[in-house]
């Protein structure tokens, strides 16, 4: 078998080797000076968390509102309209997705007021992006590439926003045939302006912007990184989701890259990618008769004081959200309490404490469970959100 060996400037080989079988097989360079690569060999490149849309911690369908609902690490900013949000199962064929996020426009705005908005996005914490070197010469490209399907043709804008330096840089995006999935990529150069700060605030966001009134897209469009203007950065825009309601827009396959290739989507195993969700949301309950949510001591006759061991170790600052807490019970072998309410006591690393409040029943010193008591299941939810 004929084979050239590559050596190294340190140490190591690379061998190519021809097969052994019959015949003539090709591998085509790229026209562009870059590093070659194989998908299997570089690790962990998707800088987007739960891309493939296949976390939903908080639930499978909701209405809108102002933050996150429903897919995992997926923020919605809007002002104006009404929308609702589902996990669906419309995915690009062959491409091994799952599920994608379904926004729909459910009360039209025909006459949007400048203030109105419509837009998807992702935050990603800054100590995950030292690498792209920003704010030097050698500062790094980025390349973006999305499935993405609506009923409407017409043209949006992707936009790449550093917050903390105030620069954007905008790219229009045109989406070319109705009801159809198609791929999109953006390459963007690395900006040589500004750092990002080493920790764990918001160092980058991807922002998809379905749809604006004139404070944003009433200036000009400016390409490549530039001084955030604000009635500029939807400028050059036609499409509009909350203009029918028989409008949607479907999105997945969410990939963000060093480099100037869009290389195939990184489908990382579940567990993963369910981990690195939960340093940002960790949700309980939700499933079913006779859940449990803790253990602890009851400190009084109306409180219990639950702990529980979070999965993994969360972002920063966690704070509490629950549902149908009606239908949890104090269960110590005597009281069997309904819950009315509970709060966030005490948060470490990866532990918290919270107080689930009964009417009376309970005894100081008591031990208990926390159990979900019907079908009409609890949920509690603890965020550390961007």
């Amino acid at each position: 078998m004929a084979s050239i060996k590559l050596q190294g400037d340190n140490s190591g080989t690379l061998t190519i080797e021809a097969p052994s079988d019959v015949g003539n097989n090709t591998i085509t360079l790229p026209a562009t000076t870059q590093t070659l690569a194989t998908q299997n060999s570089l690790g962990v490149r998707n800088l987007i968390i739960n891309g493939d849309m296949r976390i939903a911690q908080r639930g499978t369908s909701a209405t809108l509102a102002q933050g996150y609902n429903t897919i995992d690490r997926l923020f919605c900013a809007m002002v104006g309209g009404a929308y609702t949000q589902t996990q669906d199962t419309d995915v690009p064929s062959g491409q091994g997705f799952a599920y994608s996020v379904k926004t729909s426009c459910t009360s039209a705005l025909s006459s949007p007021a400048g203030g109105d908005v419509i837009l998807l996005s992702q935050k990603i914490e800054g100590q995950n992006l030292q690498h792209l070197k920003k704010g030097t010469s050698n500062a790094e490209s980025l390349t973006i590439s999305f499935w993405i399907k609506s009923n409407q043709t017409g043209t949006f804008v992707f936009s790449f926003r550093d917050q903390p330096n105030s620069r954007r840089n905008n790219n229009l995006v045109t989406i070319d045939t109705a009801d159809t999935w198609e791929k999109k990529t953006i390459t963007i150069e690395g900006d040589t302006i500004g750092t990002i700060d080493n920790d764990n605030t918001v160092g980058l966001e991807l922002q998809f912007w379905l749809g604006q009134g004139s404070n944003y897209d009433g200036g000009t469009h400016v390409d490549g990184w530039h001084t955030e203007v604000t009635n500029g950065i939807a400028a050059g825009t036609t499409y509009e989701l909350f203009s029918s309601t028989s409008n949607y827009i479907n999105i997945t396959g969410v990939q963000l890259e060093v480099g100037d290739t869009a290389t195939p989507f990184e489908h990382r195993p579940y567990d993963m990618e369910l981990a690195r969700c939960q340093r940002y949301c960790v949700s309980y309950g939700g499933t079913g008769t006779y859940e449990p949510f803790g253990t602890g001591v009851e400190t009084n006759g109306t409180n219990a004081s639950t702990q529980l061991g979070l999965p993994v170790q969360m972002r920063g600052g966690i704070s509490l959200t629950s549902s149908n807490v009606g239908n949890l019970k104090v269960s110590d072998g005597i009281a069997f309490a309904t819950v009315t309410s509970i709060s966030l006591d005490q948060i470490g690393k990866q532990q918290v404490m919270f107080n689930a409040i009964v009417s009376s029943g309970l005894s100081s010193g008591r031990s208990f469970r926390l159990i979900a008591n019907n079908s009409l299941a609890p949920r509690i939810i603890f965020t550390s959100e961007l």
